[in-house]
Parts: structure tokens; sequence; C-alpha cells
């Protein structure tokens, strides 16, 4: 019996990712709330003074090997002519400030980044695994969440971000 209910567990447990969201997540097509961002690296904000324009926010931890593999990525997408007309940010869910900031010296980080408090950002995002990016249009609407490492300045993320946020062409409404 003990083994049954061992199992029982465990398989819930594998599945938890695959259906459940985090408390308070916002889905894809939903607009972000305001939030106090903590700054890490530069001033605090507000979410909403992000709007306006599209937002690409990653979400990383010092300790992940695949948000600091891909981290280099979104430097380089940040100073490309694709993303010009897009914002990107860092939040960190870091649990010690200390170890965020050490991360963004080694890594020269030129990002704005800032530190999650008390999970807020974590589970107002879907961060229930990292690294996460998730894709905002300039109204602030989620538009795409993207799980896992990926090269933010290749070939296939460009496209993933140039259909999910396109660049407003001159003249276009405002």
């Amino acid at each position: 019996m003990k083994r049954a209910w061992l199992l029982v567990m465990l398989c819930g447990a594998l599945a938890w990712p695959a259906w459940a969201r985090t408390p308070g997540e916002i889905a894809i097509g939903q607009v972000l709330p305001e939030a106090q961002l903590n700054g890490l690296n530069g001033k605090s904000r507000k979410l909403s003074e992000f709007r306006g324009k599209p937002l690409i926010i990653n979400v990383w931890a010092s300790w992940c090997g695949p948000c600091r593999a891909e981290s280099a990525s979104l430097e380089r997408l940040a100073w490309a002519d694709a993303a010009k007309h897009i914002t990107i940010i860092g939040i960190s869910t870091d649990d010690h400030l200390v170890a965020a900031q050490g991360w963004l010296k080694a890594s020269n980080a030129s990002l704005s980044h800032f530190i999650d408090r008390n999970l807020e950002m974590e589970n107002i995002l879907g961060a229930d695994r990292l690294p996460l990016t998730v894709l905002v249009d300039a109204q602030g609407r989620v538009v795409d969440k993207v799980y896992g490492a990926k090269a933010w300045d290749g070939p296939e993320a460009l496209r993933l971000i140039s259909q999910a946020l396109p660049a407003r062409k001159a003249g276009a409404a405002r």
C-alpha cells in the first residue's frame, strides 16, 4: 500500500507543471497588472512605465545554467537593429541579492535587471521553471511565453519576435 501511494504522489508531482499555473499567473492574451520592479543594477520602476513599446521580460536566476547561457544572446539582441523598437529587461528570482548582482557584474550586463520579491513577478509571469521569456505588446498584453534557453539573437528567435511583436510602420496610428 505504501509503495502504491508513493507512486501516485510521484506521478502527480511529475505532472504538476503540465497543468498547474502559478498563483495569480497572467495568461497569454491578458494584460499584465501593475507591479513594482525592484532595481538590481539600476533604479526601481513600475511595470506600467514600460507600456507604449513592446517588452521582452527574461526571468532568470544566477544559479540557473541555461539562464546564464542565454544571457549574452539577450544582450546582443538588445543592441541589434531588429530590436530597436523593443525594450528588454531581466527579472532575477534569486533569493540572495548579492548572488544576482554578482552574476550581473561578471556578465557585464547592460540591460536593466530587477529582483523579484516575495515571488510576485515569478507568479504573475508563470515562472514555474527557468529561464522564462515573456513577450509583451505595447499595451501590456502578454503575447507569448517561452520556457527554456534560446539564442535570442538567432534567426528562429528573431522570426518569433517579429511575428509576436511587429515593429510599427512609419505613420501608423498611436
